[in-house]
């Protein structure tokens, strides 16, 4: 059909895997992109909210549970966020935005799923636009996107998704190294010395060994009373050591003769050092008066 052929080569491809392409199009060509990927529910709810609202929406959406930590839902979910964006911000109608946006699930999932070439994903878009793209006579019904929507969503794919077809390529095919950020360990808690249980680094002996050689007799209350009140006297004994005025043998008179003796000496000390600096400076003034009589 003149039409398919048109669509097909605007998206300028190589020549494709014939028998891939023929396995795409059994499927997918008579029912292409019937069932959608997002509801007009979840379309509607999309619309209504900022470009963070709809990536946290699409993360439920898609039931993405390890973002945090998963590389390959941080990718696709950016994929999938920056699609429904770009068309919103063309404004595609509900219909529209509902066949886009399935329009890049197949694509990813033939990928995926068929291991679909980027020559395969180029031919496979030529005959999604043929489909739903306009003047399609056959089929008038499906009637989708006009001239200028068709042009725009395959320039979008060059420069999204088919400019990058090697990194999602490598994103669902080649593994990688799972990378351990946190273990959980379980650890028994030693219990009490009072009941029948080793002490740590004794786990490997029997417990009536432990307790017939090892574990400590019970102390009796008696001599706990007794260890308590020489432990208080001994404490009593040193607080009252600890009080005693070490002043308490000296005369105010010899206080304050030994007071003054101090003072006397760090006075002198302190106009020693005040008269050494005087006598520094005055001669630095003399340095200076007799230089400007020179002058």
């Amino acid at each position: 059909m003149a039409t398919k052929d048109a669509s097909a080569a605007s998206v300028s491809m190589a020549s494709p895997s014939s028998s891939l392409i023929q396995e795409i199009s059994d499927k997918d060509s008579p029912k292409i992109l019937t069932s959608d990927f997002l509801s007009e529910l979840q379309i509607n709810d999309l619309l209504n909210e900022n470009i963070h609202g709809v990536q946290k929406k699409l993360e439920g959406f898609l039931n993405f549970h390890k973002l945090p930590t998963s590389l390959k839902e941080a990718i696709l979910l950016d994929y999938y966020t920056s699609g429904f964006w770009w068309a919103k911000d063309k404004n595609f109608s509900i219909p529209q935005l509902s066949k886009f946006m399935a329009l890049l699930d197949k694509l990813l999932h033939n990928l995926q799923t068929l291991h679909a070439s980027l020559e395969d994903s180029i031919k496979f878009l030529g005959e999604v636009m043929a489909e739903i793209g306009p003047n399609t006579i056959e089929k008038p019904y499906m009637n989708v996107f006009n001239v200028q929507q068709a042009n725009e969503i395959i320039d979008y794919l060059k420069m999204s998704l088919f400019q990058h077809y090697k990194l999602y390529e490598f994103l669902f095919f080649s593994p990688r190294d799972e990378i351990v950020i946190g273990t959980e360990k379980v650890i028994e808690l030693v219990k009490s010395a009072a009941s029948p249980f080793p002490y740590p680094l004794e786990e490997g002996m029997a417990c009536d060994i432990y307790s017939a050689f090892i574990v400590p007799p019970p102390t009796s209350t008696l001599e706990v009373e007794d260890i308590e009140q020489i432990l208080s006297e001994e404490s009593q004994v040193e607080s009252e050591a600890t009080e005693v005025d070490p002043l308490a043998n000296f005369t105010i008179e010899e206080v304050k003769t030994v007071l003054g003796q101090i003072t006397d000496e760090v006075i002198s000390s302190i106009q020693a050092e005040i008269n050494e600096k005087l006598q520094m400076q005055e001669e630095t003034f003399n340095v200076r008066i007799e230089k400007l009589k020179q002058a």
